[in-house]
């Protein structure tokens, strides 16, 4: 998939702005202060991927291609270098060197992130996107890990909407909007303690399983 200007055209200008200051600054914000990496993302703009691909099976939600990754520690002039290369870019973090990602559906997230605040349970950066899923950020290995795991807790058999993003996922962050849905937010803002060691996928994984579970049945 390759970048088109015409995909981005579509947007109205007001918004473009907009997200070139927004999404600038919270891109030196991810390199400077929480030391992930970058990639600018595609668009979509009512189903229509801004790559060009009239066949993508990804519209709006995964990076351009030949797209340099903008590198923890980045200076704002350095992201806005490489932004203006790609107007309007969705900010996407790559998954798998700084962190993985649990995924499970945003109900069954947001309760479970009230229990483990409850229980004092260490917590990463929690955000939710607008197909309504909750990603909780934990150490990096644990989409690798996640089976073995599972089966030690005794939630191997058992039916969850749960799983884990590891080495070569992406997830869009805020402010970026995915898949032309609307915007993802955080509902645990990333902190210098979380953002640089999430917590081990085992202290939060218990009561992810165990919640899910309920939201299933």
């Amino acid at each position: 998939m390759g970048f088109t200007i015409g995909g981005i055209r579509d947007m109205r200008s007001g918004t473009r702005r907009r997200s070139r200051t927004a999404e600038g600054t919270a891109v030196a914000e991810y390199t400077g202060l929480w030391g992930w990496d970058v990639v600018p993302g595609a668009r979509a703009v009512a189903g229509v991927c801004s790559c060009g691909d009239p066949g993508c099976e990804a519209p709006g939600a995964h990076p351009f291609d030949f797209a340099p990754v903008v590198p923890a520690g980045a200076t704002l002039d350095e992201v806005t270098a490489a932004w203006d290369q790609f107007p309007g870019a969705a900010v996407l973090l790559p998954v798998g060197s700084s962190f993985d990602v649990l995924d499970v559906a945003e109900a069954a997230g947001r309760r479970a992130l009230v229990r483990l605040e409850r229980m004092g349970i260490p917590l990463g950066p929690v955000a939710v996107t607008p197909e309504g899923r909750a990603h909780f950020f934990v150490a990096a290995g644990a989409a690798a890990a996640l089976p073995e795991l599972l089966y030690r807790m005794g939630w191997d058999d058992a039916e969850l909407d749960l799983r884990c993003l590891g080495a070569g996922a992406y997830v869009t962050a805020p402010p970026s909007d995915r898949a032309g849905l609307g915007q993802v937010r955080w509902l645990r803002p990333p902190s210098l303690d979380t953002a640089s060691k999430p917590p081990q996928a085992r202290l939060l994984l218990g009561t992810l399983a165990y919640i899910c579970h309920r939201h299933l049945a």
